[in-house]
């Protein structure tokens, strides 16, 4: 029984993902207009991917949910129209309504209601010991992390209306993967924001790769974060690299999947060296791990 255990909790260590298997809902309007969501699971921290399956009549889509607006169009290409949804890692239990408002292009408009159950997600407590200063920073770093702060939510508010990336994403450094997404922690005993997304233990300097393609958005040292590269990948969704020992790229750069952009560090509010990556839609905090489960394959950028 101990060996199937082992066996077990070796396999969720080397394949975090192993333990999830990607669940498909397709469902329909009244003149037929065919809808798919696909996703990992129903929680907090949790992404879903919409689909318009063809459908010719259909001009637009637009989709309601938890306070945000989301489009579906045809775009210059094959595929189909699609959207990413985030169900943020803050998100309370419940079922939330999802509203999709579909536009034809006779002018016919018609309106679909769905139920989107979300379950309970229980949390690991983590208890980290780390310079005083990252606990309780001295007044004359304040003006700095606030003006951060205010960068940052620069950053994440701009949206770019196309998709970027480029078909499935990929773990951006070799390392053991930490599934400790939403933890939550207490630096020095003070209770401190959840961890917002995954660490990769990797040895110092190792370097690390674009998980796709898309466009540095920001490249710079942050007084928590470290030396940090965000890229935007397109319709709301950003990743995040953080304590990097070398930035190997500049804002405004745009850059392949698997591209080097920097190594693996311990600058920033760290314990020791790795990479923090995280995930960010539409200012929602995702585990980057429900992300690398997408069927992304069919979605380019070319």
């Amino acid at each position: 029984m101990k060996k199937i255990f082992y066996l077990f909790l070796l396999t969720f260590l080397l394949n975090p993902l192993s333990l999830f298997s990607l669940q498909t809902e397709k469902f329909q309007s009244s003149s037929g207009v065919i809808f798919e969501l696909t996703y990992r699971a129903l929680q907090p921290g949790e992404i879903i991917m919409a689909v318009l399956k063809e459908s010719p009549s259909v001009k637009e889509v637009s989709i309601r949910f938890l306070g945000k607006e989301y489009f579906l169009r045809k775009r210059d290409n094959n595929f189909e129209p699609f959207v990413f949804i985030g169900l943020d890692l803050s998100l309370k239990p419940s079922v939330y309504i999802m509203k999709i408002y579909i536009k034809k292009k006779d002018s016919e408009r018609e309106y679909i209601q769905k139920k989107i159950p979300v379950s309970v997600k229980e949390f690991p407590v983590k208890r980290l010991w780390v310079e005083e200063k990252f606990v309780f920073p001295p007044p004359k770093v304040q003006e700095r992390i606030k003006r951060e702060s205010e960068i940052l939510g620069l950053v994440y508010s701009i949206v770019t209306p196309h998709w970027l990336a480029e078909g499935k994403f990929i773990i951006p450094t070799p390392g053991k993967v930490v599934p400790n997404f939403g933890e939550k922690r207490f630096f020095n005993n003070k209770p401190r924001s959840p961890h917002s997304g995954v660490d990769i233990s990797s040895p110092y300097g190792t370097p690390v790769k674009a998980s796709s393609s898309g466009k540095v958005v920001l490249a710079r040292d942050l007084y928590f974060a470290g030396k940090t590269v965000i890229i935007d990948h397109g319709l709301g969704l950003f990743s995040l690299y953080c304590h990097f020992s070398q930035i190997k790229v500049k804002r405004g750069q745009f850059i392949s999947k698997g591209e080097i952009i920097g190594k693996v560090g311990a600058t920033g509010r760290v314990t020791g060296p790795h990479l923090h990556w995280g995930v960010k839609l539409l200012g929602s905090r995702i585990d980057p791990l429900s992300l690398l489960s997408l069927p992304l394959e069919a979605v380019s950028n070319k």
